[in-house]
């Protein structure tokens, strides 16, 4: 889906949403201060459409692109290079004979090379058109290429086909830089707890056409999001923040390196190229990076080092949760197990049974004191953990009233029981597949915990309470 669609959407709900949001583009950042003490120890100082203001925030997000001022105002800094290498890229409206302007291409002729992209509409369409390396001393130079000069490069690169272009609706010429901040939160000292985060462009920087600048940056967002959401509800210790810069820098940095290889790639001469096939088998060869299931966070107070991988083969630690198709035994609808969980910062506890069901019954009953210890006392019974139960069986051999109470809460302002937390895996007519043999799941029964973001944290056998109670103790408060 396109940026312009996803941005509407979140513009959207953002202003349907409790807070009733609207993005105000008039105010300026001008600067902050991070204080040693107070209960609100950040001082931000912003310019509102012309009138000085000074706000007191526990913790700030710099969102603010590639000349973050957040970035400069703590300390951090860009490192890396600029290549030299110029495009220019617009949106335009146009007429043309070439046959293929409603597929996705990467056009290598030459005189350069073209990355066109089809978008919405079925008329407006994006081309990236190279304008050839940039002469040493330009200064940036070359930003100020006029449109009129960019149209003819690429028209110049499609000959003999060519382009008569009616409107163009956004425009820009830019040089290649892949850079990486040295530091995404303000904690230069090791043992001080960061206040200030840097998320998006402001920590990474690259080019646009691998699409992976606001992919990377709503994985910055999320992750940081559900962290700070923990702490500022005493669900989580302030320790819980220094694993965002542990957890997304490294994905920044893979980012860099593959963005430089597809750049490469895309930016060569037909006489460099072996195999016409070269960048479509990349691209599908790195496939789970763009699509956002490379990524694989190490070991941390929030993955747990000690999991049992052998017992979800399938379900890789630190990976994001790979969903499969399960049969809900409440009214045999067949939906996709990780598509039920929300952005609502709740932990997913996946629960697979044994064959009898035997362990998974006493690992219910065992589980209940631990989770609610975690869980408000004047809160849901599941608003700290989703648990849901994956029976081997088909579903119309399981009675969802036998299962235990755990899979079947009450909940809500009338205590109303839920009944979507209770799963079958056995294929049937209209289930095909079986999640234990799809991702490679113990019949011996297995739980699987997924953090609020949807990466898989712990992996351990029915029959471990204890290691489980371990790990939340590493991560998580007591509800107060």
């Amino acid at each position: 889906m396109n940026q312009a669609r996803v941005l509407d959407y979140f513009a959207e709900a953002a202003l349907n949403g409790p807070g009733r949001i609207v993005p105000d583009y008039g105010v300026e950042f001008t600067g902050l201060t991070v204080h040693e003490t107070g209960e609100h120890p950040v001082e931000v100082r912003v310019n509102d459409h012309g009138t000085e203001r000074t706000i007191r925030a526990k913790y700030v997000a710099g969102c603010d692109g590639a000349r973050s001022g957040v970035r400069e105002a703590i300390g951090r800094k860009h490192v890396g290079v600029m290549a030299a290498h110029a495009w220019g890229v617009m949106d335009a409206l146009v007429n043309t004979d070439f046959p293929d302007w409603r597929i996705k291409c990467a056009i290598n002729a030459e005189a350069g090379n073209i990355l066109h992209i089809p978008r919405e509409g079925g008329y407006l369409s994006r081309m990236y058109i190279d304008l050839g390396e940039v002469a040493e001393g330009d200064n940036h130079q070359v930003r100020s290429t006029p449109l009129e000069t960019v149209i003819r490069r690429a028209n110049e690169i499609l000959h003999p086909y060519a382009i008569d272009v009616k409107e163009v609706a956004w425009h820009s010429v830019y040089e290649v830089g892949h850079r990486v901040t040295d530091g995404f939160d303000d904690a230069l000292d090791a043992d001080r707890h960061p206040r200030v985060f840097l998320t998006g462009d402001a920590c990474h920087t690259h080019s646009a056409k691998a699409g992976q600048g606001m992919n990377v940056s709503m994985q910055d967002g999320f992750n940081l999001g559900w962290k700070l959401g923990h702490v500022l509800t005493g669900r989580a210790p302030q320790e819980l923040l220094s694993t965002y810069a542990a957890e997304r820098r490294p994905v920044a940095q893979q980012l860099i390196d593959f963005d430089r290889e597809w750049s490469s790639l895309m930016a060569r001469k037909p006489e460099e190229i072996s195999d016409p096939q070269d960048l479509a088998t990349y691209y599908l060869a790195t496939a789970e990076f763009p699509s956002g299931f490379m990524t694989q966070y190490g070991p941390s107070m929030i993955i747990d080092g000690s999991s049992r991988q052998e017992l979800a083969a399938g379900f890789p630690l630190g990976k994001r949760f790979k969903s499969a198709e399960v049969t809900r035994v409440g009214d045999g609808n067949v939906v996709h197990l990780g598509h039920h969980a929300k952005a609502d910062g709740r932990w997913r506890v996946y629960a697979f049974a044994d064959a009898d069901a035997v362990k998974l019954s006493s690992w219910a009953e065992s589980v209940e004191p631990l989770f609610a210890r975690y869980t408000p006392k004047d809160g849901d019974v599941d608003a700290v953990f989703d648990v849901k139960a994956i029976y081997q069986q088909r579903f119309d051999e399981r009675e969802f009233t036998d299962a235990p109470a755990l899979f079947r809460p009450q909940t809500g302002p009338y205590g109303l029981t839920d009944w979507e937390k209770i799963y079958s895996a056995a294929p049937t007519v209209w289930c095909h597949d079986d999640i234990f043999e799809a991702r490679e799941l113990s019949r011996d029964g297995v739980v699987v915990v997924v953090r609020p973001d949807q990466y898989v944290a712990a992996i351990l056998p029915l029959d471990d309470v204890d290691e489980l109670a371990a790990f939340f103790e590493g991560n998580l408060l007591p509800a107060s």
